[in-house]
């Protein structure tokens, strides 16, 4: 059974993703682990940790109920607010044959500008593949 670590915020109810996940799917036996970083949620100049780890949470839980619904094993965690670090945190408990990342469109993804997909890349050595939500028919905030 192959094994990916999906590491997503905000374009986790993406259809992009979703795409993604069933294509691993159809592919064989496949067993997923997403890591939801808790990304700031930004109020002005100040955010709040507790509202973070809350909303990455609520994430979590929708999207481990869907990849269930399609059959697939599927866990998941909450990681600290660099998806760099989370992965890494992740890793160290589990194995991955790839990493899935998925990000927000250039020009609104604060991962992509903080190229947290070469970090990615140079932190780890599991194939890191990028899957890029469509920007008119998902959210835009994070990630």
């Amino acid at each position: 059974m192959r094994s990916y670590l999906i590491v997503a915020n905000e374009t986790l109810a993406s259809p992009t993703l979703a795409a993604a996940v069933a294509d691993r799917i159809s592919s064989g036996d496949a067993s997923f682990h997403v890591v939801v970083p808790a990304t700031p949620i930004q109020h002005g100049l100040t955010w709040d940790e507790a509202e973070a780890q809350a909303a990455a949470s609520e994430r979590l839980a929708a999207v481990l109920v869907r990849l269930r619904a399609l059959g697939a094993e599927a866990s998941g965690e909450v990681g600290s607010k660099d998806p760099v670090a989370a992965v890494r945190d992740a890793l160290r408990q589990r194995e991955a044959d790839e990493i899935i990342l998925s990000t927000l469109p250039v020009g609104i993804s604060r991962w992509l500008g903080q190229d947290v997909p070469t970090r990615m890349k140079n932190a780890v050595r599991v194939p890191v593949v990028v899957v890029t939500a469509v920007r008119d028919t998902e959210p835009a905030t994070n990630g």
